[in-house]
This record gives C-alpha cells, sequence and structure tokens, in this order.
C-alpha cells in the first residue's frame, strides 16, 4: 500500500510549499480592498491544487525507492532476480506498457508496489518478504496486479482526481473565509484575522471530506487491477495470493504509502472509509463471482 499515501502525503506537502511561497511573494490578486475575483481566484486554486498532484505524482518513483530503500535490479545476480525480471517483462509486454524498473526492498511483510508519472516508465518493487512466503505462481500474479494499476494508468488518475478536489478545496476555503470575513465580522478594508482562521479550518475540513473521495477511487481501482492480475496470472493464482495475503497479516507500509501496495489495512464503520483497500475478503469475493 505505499504508492498512494506517498502520494497524498507529498502532494499535501508541495500545497503548502506553494500557498507560503505565492503568500510571500504577494501573488494573490484575488484578494483586494474591494473584494473577491472569483475568476482570479479560480485560476490560482487550480494552479495550485494540479500544481501539487503532478509535483507529486513526479516525485512519486523517488520518494518511493527512498521511503522503503528499495534496490533496483539492473543486473540479476540470483536466479530470483533474473525470474522477478523476466516475470516483469513478461506482463509488461502482455499488457502494452515499457518495461518499469524493478526493485527489491527489504521487508518481512508481503508487498509489493507500482508507480511513476509515466506507463512506459515506471516502478515495480517487491518485498523480500513476499519473495519468501508466496509461491512462484502467486508472487506471479501480484506483480501482474501492480503491471495492472500502471497499464490502467491509476496514478495519472489518481493525480487529476487530487488536482480536481484540491482546486475545490482551495477555492471554497477562500470564499467561505472571504464570506464569514466580510459578512458576519464586517471587515471593510483587506481581510481580518477571521479570514484567515476560517480559511485554515475550513482547509481542513474540506481537506478531509477531499481524501475521502481520493480513497473511494483508490478502492475501486484495486477490483480492476485485482481483475488485470487474473487475466495476466490466471484467477486462481490471484485468489491464491489474495488469500495468502490474508493469511499473513502483512503490516501496513508506511503511511506515506499506505495506498500503493497490493494488500491495506482493515476496518469497519467509519473506518472504512479510509481505507485504501477494500477488505480482501470482498477482492476474493469479486474475482470468485466474476
Amino acid at each position: 500500500m505505499k504508492r498512494i499515501a506517498l502520494f497524498l502525503a507529498t502532494n499535501l506537502a508541495v500545497l503548502l510549499v506553494l500557498s507560503i511561497a505565492i503568500r510571500l511573494l504577494g501573488l494573490e490578486p484575488y484578494l483586494g480592498a474591494s473584494g473577491m475575483n472569483p475568476n482570479s481566484l479560480l485560476v490560482f486554486a487550480a494552479i495550485i491544487g494540479f500544481g501539487g498532484s503532478f509535483v507529486s505524482l513526479a516525485l512519486s518513483k523517488h520518494m518511493a525507492r527512498i521511503s522503503v530503500g528499495a534496490r533496483i535490479i539492473s543486473q540479476p545476480q540470483t536466479a530470483e532476480e533474473f525470474w522477478l525480471l523476466e516475470t516483469v517483462r513478461r506482463h509488461a509486454s502482455a499488457t502494452g506498457i515499457g518495461m518499469p524498473e524493478v526493485a527489491i526492498y527489504d521487508s518481512m511483510d508481503a508487498n509489493a508496489f507500482a508507480t511513476g508519472m509515466r506507463r512506459d516508465a515506471s516502478l515495480v518493487a517487491v518485498s523480500t518478504g513476499l519473495l519468501q512466503h508466496m509461491t512462484r505462481e502467486e508472487a506471479e500474479a501480484v506483480l501482474g496486479h501492480e503491471i495492472t494499476h500502471v497499464a490502467n494508468g491509476d496514478m495519472v488518475t489518481m493525480a487529476l482526481i487530487q488536482g480536481v478536489v484540491n482546486t475545490f478545496v482551495i477555492f471554497l476555503s477562500r470564499a467561505i473565509g472571504q464570506v464569514v470575513d466580510k459578512a458576519v465580522f464586517r471587515t471593510e478594508r483587506g481581510q481580518g484575522p477571521a479570514f484567515f482562521i476560517t480559511m485554515i479550518v475550513s482547509e481542513l475540513v474540506l481537506g478531509i471530506l477531499a481524501t475521502l473521495i481520493v480513497l473511494w477511487f483508490s478502492r475501486r481501482r484495486e477490483f480492476r487491477a485485482d481483475a488485470g492480475g487474473a487475466r495476466l496470472s490466471g484467477r486462481r493464482n490471484m485468489i491464491d495470493a489474495l488469500k495468502r495475503l490474508g493469511s499473513l497479516h502483512p503490516a501496513p507500509l508506511p503511511e506515506k504509502m499506505a495506498a500503493f501496495g497490493i494488500s491495506g489495512s482493515s476496518g469497519g464503520g467509519i473506518r472504512r472509509l479510509f481505507m485504501t483497500h477494500p477488505p480482501l475478503e470482498e477482492r476474493i469475493a469479486a474475482l470468485e463471482a466474476g
């Protein structure tokens, strides 16, 4: 579960840096003494919103490697590394994408992830725990799942969705701050403290709601990736791989990488809304029904 959470964390950091830089440079023409210009605000919000999202996407591969200490396999040194490269190469060819970089990272937990800004320049990484605890057939299905994420363009779609919700969060939080400042606190010139306090609170609340939208998409794309893994490696192998993950109870990946892996955390009720992955039971049931 590494790809999306890293993307989300980087996205928030970039948004913060861009917002501070623009304020320090005085590049907020939509907030003048005469009031707010909605058109200018929307353009500003889109630049910051999509800018943060796509900078995050551009950095995702590098950040992912650093986050888990992944080692790129350029020349296979063992039979296992040779098998891993050839399996990824076969899946990539079958889905019509360029050969991804392939990496291994040290972890006893069974997991894998794929990330990258372009379908033809992606990264696929697997943990040593996954290679140790799964059969070749199961590991092949997991790799098929990750390659399907790349082939489906899930990372770019995620960036677009994140850019849209970022834009609305920035626009609405400032619009709400302006209304409260002018209509409630009767600030006549410029912006008073109420504007900034309301804007920050609104950004936090709207940011949580926006995250729920992104996480909903993250859960939906897992079913598509499972179906792709089943097509590439066989339905039975994909089901067995998910069952194996369930029996191993893998620990979550680092929070900033939470949605990028093959398996996520479990939960119900409100907690389910914040899950990056559907429960393994639902994913297995979907494969068995399909």
